[in-house]
């Protein structure tokens, strides 16, 4: 039985790579992150990052890779944990 009803993949990524992004919230080690112990202390809340790639899970969700540079980790987070901050610019633009 899944937690939350809705599908995330049915819509666009919320981010792109290279759009700067801050933690809504602090993160702990739910046991994905390797090195650190499960319940370890990752991220603080107003931490600013960039979006590096773009993941799923479980097929719902989408999962942003965050490249946190101050601390120098990559954390994957969802989109309801994450606020857009600046899109990254368009590679089209040459200005």
């Amino acid at each position: 039985m899944r937690l939350e009803t809705v599908v995330e993949l049915n819509d666009p990524p919320a981010f792109g790579a290279g759009d700067k992004v801050r933690a809504l919230r602090g993160v702990r080690n739910d046991g994905t992150f390797l090195g650190r112990r499960i319940g370890d202390h990752i991220i603080d809340a107003g931490e600013v990052g960039y979006v590096q790639s773009i993941g799923t899970f479980l097929q719902q969700f989408y999962i942003y890779n965050v490249d946190f540079f101050d601390r120098g980790m990559v954390v994957g987070m969802r989109a309801k944990e994450l606020e857009l901050i600046a899109k990254a610019p368009d590679e089209d633009d040459d200005a």
